[in-house]
């Protein structure tokens, strides 16, 4: 159910020509710099494509071919990849293992796209480029301490070659091509097809490595005693696995307005079409932004008035939302709640939420708290990583079943209360007693 939405998501995004969703074969990615050639393969320049100040720089983001899953082997990517391979530099100074990263950059380029004359502009490059050349730029040396990602670009042209016409059709074919290889049914779509034996990694889960997570992933001997190898125990097409692994990336990326922190909790959401709902969720749950505080009030604002005003009126109320909590476990990713529902639903268990833990404040409390303010008001020392992990989950599922909130809410609160030395009852943890013992009399009255 999980995967089948995740690519109804990507389907929805990618019929959208507004959209920033990569389609099939292809992937955004941050490539901080990048080889200007000329047209007989003679390096011209290395043109940085980072803007802001210090820590703050940010590469820009172009749509390249999708990226081969990294492990402790030698794999290299089609027309961009880390400095590593692009220039057969290693970070530890192995010089054969350098060498070993270029020969697969090349080769690769070779087997799959050679024949193509852009392309063979680059093949010339990399066949002909010196250290001594490349020192000459003026970031090279920044290049051998951080080992960015490369690509290449003609001197006449704005797009990067890998969006070159003949390279963009070719990519399709040669998908096409691994799409014939039928291996099983797919359980995502029920076609037969090619079974994806290596997903591809989540990046953006909070507290999983940098190079990311898999929520599909079969990686040791005892999980062959049914005969089967890797992804083939929980057969997934490739075409699924590109749309459903994309949307979750999508989702959870930097600039995605559509996850939130909740505990130790990384959770996405999306409706199966587009809605206002869709837009504003984040806001009911998370602390107010520094540069808009206002913005999270006038959401919820709106929530409580949505009866009276018709707020999401232009959503159909029977629209399914879909709610997926993640949550670091090892090199794996858990799959910490689940929620299915309607807008409607949702909207009226959000909405009671706010309702029970409303309570006459002092000046300067916040008008409404959020799911942060409230776990860490309750946690030890006030810090976030002293949140119990399981808490923030149940309280989340709570919120969104509409059911009890969990008694280890009100027994961290009261413990909270007896513990502090000074200002015990903050006007958060009234609330929260308050909203605890509301919401467990309408559900227990006697």
């Amino acid at each position: 159910m999980i995967l089948q939405a995740l690519k109804e998501y990507y389907d929805r995004k990618a019929a959208d020509p507004d959209s920033d969703i990569a389609p099939e074969g292809w992937e955004f990615k941050e490539i901080p710099y990048i080889v200007v050639l000329d047209s007989d393969g003679s390096l011209i320049s290395i043109e940085d494509t980072r803007e802001g100040e210090g820590r703050q720089k940010r590469a820009k983001a172009f749509l390249v071919p999708q990226g081969v899953k990294k492990t402790y082997g030698i794999a290299a990517n089609l027309l961009w990849d880390s400095a590593g391979y692009v220039f057969g530099i290693d970070k530890k100074g192995d010089t054969e293992r350098a060498l070993k990263q270029k020969q697969a950059f090349i080769e690769r380029l070779d087997n799959e796209l050679g024949e193509i004359p852009v392309v063979k502009i680059v093949m010339k490059f990399l066949d002909n480029i010196t250290f001594d050349r490349l020192v000459k730029e003026s970031c090279w040396e920044e290049i051998r301490e951080s080992f960015p990602n490369i690509s290449f670009r003609l001197i006449n042209e704005n797009n990067l070659i890998c969006r070159h016409p003949d390279v963009i059709e070719k990519v399709k074919s040669l998908l096409k091509t691994k799409k014939d290889d039928a291996s099983g049914v797919c359980l995502v779509t029920g076609e037969r097809t090619k079974i994806q034996q290596l997903h591809t990694s989540i990046k953006g889960v909070y507290g999983t490595q940098t190079t990311g997570g898999n929520i599909v992933s079969f990686n040791l001997d005892a999980f062959r005693s049914y005969g089967k190898k890797q992804g083939l125990n929980a057969p997934v097409g490739a075409e699924a696995e590109f749309a459903y692994t994309t949307a979750l990336n999508t989702l959870l990326h930097k600039d995605s307005k559509q996850h939130l922190l909740i505990g130790d909790a990384t959770t996405v959401f999306w409706s199966e079409k587009k809605s206002a709902f869709e837009s504003d969720f984040a806001f009911f749950f998370k602390e107010p932004d520094k540069d808009d505080p206002d913005i999270g009030t006038q959401k919820v604002k709106a929530l409580f008035e949505s009866i009276e005003t018709g707020a999401y009126r232009d959503d159909d109320s029977n629209t399914r939302f879909y709610i997926l909590g993640l949550a670091p476990n090892s090199a794996r990713i858990a799959i910490r709640f689940w929620q299915v529902g309607t807008i409607s639903e949702f909207a009226t268990r959000i909405r009671q939420y706010f309702e029970d833990f409303s309570i006459i404040k002092p000046p300067n409390e916040p008008e409404y708290y959020s799911i942060w303010r409230i776990l860490v008001n309750i946690a030890t020392q006030d810090k976030t990583e002293n949140i119990p992990p399981n808490l923030a989950g149940d309280f989340m599922r709570s919120i969104l079943d509409g059911t009890p909130y969990p008694a280890t809410l009100m027994q961290a609160a009261i413990r909270r209360i007896h513990s502090d030395s000074e200002y015990r009852v903050k006007p958060v943890r009234a609330a929260l007693i308050k909203a605890y013992l509301n919401r467990y009399n309408r559900f227990y009255p006697n």
